[in-house]
């Protein structure tokens, strides 16, 4: 078979993907390309890579999936190879085409393969035509809402619509009955298109509680295949995957020679080159069905990497140049267990609500692999995923890696915006997780332990931080008198939002008395050294760390990011509620893709009135009351920053 050799790799992607690609690429000596939108300017992969091509402001249409221009980019840079990352390019088919037209190396499988297993519905005609099991749905070509209502009843509720083209969760709903299923269909199609460009779905009857498991494949251009094993994809939330492992605690090796064998073997049927992956769902019975296959690497491809010793990038750059593949399929090592988490920016408590701003602190724990493209002070943009780091902890046995990670991610800090961080947490430390029983259902089944609050942490943390606006460093007290004052004084601060009161009195040159509500703590030794802060509160002895920008103070404490701010020499803040206002404000940066009312019209609280565009998903606003809108302040197509009112009601007396 022909060798097709390149030297400089244009990698068409952003963030810790770019970083991930230019790190095995620069390794195996090749030169690398990146590109940027105008908001990722200052971005690390941009600084990286050993050239880089800004290629338009930060719009789909215009940066990173604007083919054309991605191949401008290449043009001027001299690449003769185009990585297109783990993202959409990676799995469009037009993309893979204009690249080999331009007489740049794909580094992926080839349009044709693509095409084949990157459309859900084409993917399972193929399997079922193989042989492979597949999840009862319809794929049909007829995408009439009736011909779509008719199938969901037949396949019976709950059931799953999904899109055609897509990943990523984008563009999926679960249908629980007859009634909800209007709404949710034209839901995930309008997400679609959004997204992918293709309004295209297809239905699938929806497991209960089933283990999702995908096997990673490679094949080559000389006729070899092998599979890697599998990964454990099942925590996820939107249907989305935050925490994956390798391997599954549900897949033993009898079950894992089976799903591996058939996985290979549906590469061999299409000619598969590259990196791929089937995913399936597992019953509790060891049934296994087919559900799509991801033309591309995956994100959550290092806990492959750490149990079998392999750099999976480095072998698609090695295939990619026609080379065979370097082992064969008995030559395939495990070693322990990995367990990876995703680090994302976005509010657990507002419904995962996709977050942006600027990272103030960002010190990510050495003893783990990180997979991150920031640094303190980075901006993190509201037009792309949320995702922002990948923490992994590898292990002799799932245990030791569970603990590793638990441990790492606790010392991990990110200040400045919102994250799932302590969320994480506590999926990685629930006794289901922990005991390897995790399936799809498992945020939904134990959602009430994974939000509970945790007041004895948050009284502890606002009384240090009682002590750190009292500037213990050494700084004018905020009050303009010394703390030595035996009077006590006194502070208004929020902390997360919560408004409290403290009196701080200075007991000792090195203890301080707070009284929080009705708690008394004693704090004694504060020692800070830049961010680190070392104390004792009622005899035990711990760290946090601080970031302090004006009345604005930013704490990790116990793996927790917490907000204070104060509030003492403030005026009075203004009573009412917000909701009350009959002012509807933007709930995150954002983009606006469709506005379902007009002035004049009433509408009940409850309804949908305007809906953003952030991160990639789509979050519907409703209105805070009912009433008449008075003003609408935003047209589809504008950019919204977060509180920004967007509408105005004349609200209806009761």
């Amino acid at each position: 078979m022909p060798s097709t050799p390149f030297h400089k790799i244009l990698i068409a992607n952003r963030g810790e993907i770019a970083l991930r690609i230019i790190r095995s690429a620069r390794a195996l000596g090749f030169r690398t390309v990146a590109v940027y939108s105008t908001a990722d300017a200052d971005a690390r992969h941009v600084q990286e890579a050993d050239q880089a091509v800004c290629i338009g402001e930060p719009l789909p249409s215009q940066s990173y999936l604007c083919i054309p221009a991605i191949l401008e980019a290449a043009a001027l840079a001299g690449a003769d190879a185009v990585h297109p990352g783990y993202g959409f390019l990676a799995e469009n088919e037009a993309f893979a085409r204009a690249c080999k037209k331009a007489g740049l190396v794909f580094i992926g499988p080839s349009p044709e393969a693509i095409a084949a297993m990157g459309h859900k519905a084409g993917a399972k005609t193929l399997m079922q035509a193989a042989g492979v099991p597949c999840i009862p749905g319809y794929q049909g070509d007829d995408q009439s809402d009736a011909r779509f209502a008719a199938e969901a009843e037949r396949i019976g509720f709950p059931v799953m619509i999904k899109a055609a083209a897509g990943g990523g969760g984008r563009g999926m709903r679960l249908a629980p009955s007859a009634k909800a299923f209007p709404a949710l269909l034209q839901s995930a199609r309008s997400e679609a298109e959004a997204a992918f460009g293709n309004p295209e779905l297809i239905l699938e009857r929806a497991m209960v509680a089933p283990r999702h498991i995908e096997i990673q494949v490679f094949a080559d251009r000389h006729g070899h295949a092998i599979h890697l094993g599998e990964r454990d994809c099942s925590v996820q939330r939107r249907h989305q995957k935050i925490i994956e492992e390798a391997p599954s605690p549900a897949v033993d090796a009898v079950l894992r020679e089976r799903m591996g064998a058939t996985a290979v073997a549906a590469v061999k049927a299409i000619g598969y080159e590259g990196a791929g992956t089937l995913e399936f769902l597992l019953d509790g019975e060891g049934n296994y069905y087919f559900m799509e296959m991801n033309t591309r690497l995956q994100v959550e491809h290092p806990v492959t990497e750490a149990i079998t010793g392999l750099d999976l990038v480095e072998l698609q750059l090695r295939v990619a140049a026609g080379e065979p593949l370097p082992l064969a399929q008995a030559e395939v090592r495990f070693d322990g267990h990995a367990i990876e988490v995703r680090l994302c920016a976005e509010d657990v408590a507002q419904g995962f609500m996709p977050q942006s701003g600027t990272m103030a602190l960002w010190q990510m724990p050495p003893q783990l692999r990180v997979e991150d493209a920031l640094r303190s002070g980075a901006e993190i943009p509201p037009f792309y995923d949320s995702m922002i780091a990948k923490l992994i902890a590898h292990g002799r046995t799932r245990e030791e890696a569970r603990r590793k990670l638990m441990a790492g991610l606790e010392d991990a800090v990110a200040l400045g915006v919102t994250t799932n961080q302590l969320f994480m947490q506590r999926c990685l430390a629930h006794p289901v997780f922990a005991a390897g029983g995790a399936s799809t259902a498992f945020i939904d089944q134990q959602q009430e332990e994974l939000l509970a609050s945790d007041s004895a942490t948050q009284d502890r943390a606002a009384a240090l931080a009682a002590v750190l606006l009292c500037d213990v460093a050494g700084e004018r007290p905020s009050q303009g008198r010394p703390l030595t004052h035996t009077l006590p004084i006194s502070l208004r601060f929020t902390l997360d939002g919560r408004m409290l009161g403290a009196g701080v009195v200075r007991a000792h040159p090195d203890r301080f008395s707070v009284g929080i509500d009705e708690g008394v703590f004693e704090i004694d030794r504060v020692e800070r050294v830049q961010t680190s802060v070392r104390f004792v509160c009622n005899g035990l002895a711990e760290r946090a760390v601080c970031h302090r920008d004006g009345p604005l103070l930013l704490l990790h404490y116990r793996g927790r990011q917490l907000r204070v701010e104060d509030h003492t020499r403030a005026a009075a803040l203004k009573s009412g509620d917000a909701a009350g206002d009959g002012k509807l404000r933007a709930s995150m940066n954002g983009r606006v893709v469709a506005v379902m009312v007009a002035v004049g019209d009433s509408v009940e609280a409850g309804q949908p009135m305007v809906t953003l565009e952030a991160m990639k998903m789509e979050h519907v606003h409703a209105a805070p009351s009912s009433g008449r809108v008075t003003a609408l302040h935003v047209k589809t197509g504008d950019q919204v920053a977060a509180s920004r009112v967007v509408a105005e009601l004349a609200i209806e007396a009761p």
